[in-house]
């Protein structure tokens, strides 16, 4: 599975932004897509997932309510939409996939797959 990553930019907080993740390369369909992301200095954390059908999404307490994770399967592309951006926010954000059965994972050691990461930089 490869995935391709972009969308990231420099924004001013409280603007919104939409990244993009094209998937492709797969001949067995990945159980669930997600984004992680890495600050400097930090660990990678999940910031969400949904599900291949798209039937159920799953957020990251520390972002719920500010993000919006969706699929166009027609276009094998994943999105990720962060409202009222924060400089908190600021990191490298990588796209996933899951090809793991059974539910959405958080840690990233079960995550098969990663593209290669689109910088975010939210200044004040």
């Amino acid at each position: 599975v490869q995935l391709q990553a972009s969308g990231g930019g420099l924004v001013q907080a409280g603007e919104s932004l939409r990244l993009s993740c094209v998937v492709s390369g797969y001949t067995a369909s990945p159980y669930a897509l997600g984004w992680f992301r890495q600050a400097t200095g930090q660990e990678r954390e999940f910031v969400g997932g949904i599900a291949w059908t798209g039937g159920f999404t799953k957020y990251a307490d520390s972002v719920k309510g500010r993000i919006t994770i969706s699929r166009d399967a027609a276009k094998n592309t994943l999105y990720l939409q962060i409202d009222d951006l924060k400089p908190e926010d600021t990191a490298v954000y990588y796209c996933v996939a899951q090809m793991r059965w059974g539910r959405i994972e958080e840690k990233e050691r079960l995550y098969e797959h990663w593209g290669q990461g689109t910088l975010v930089t939210v200044s004040s």
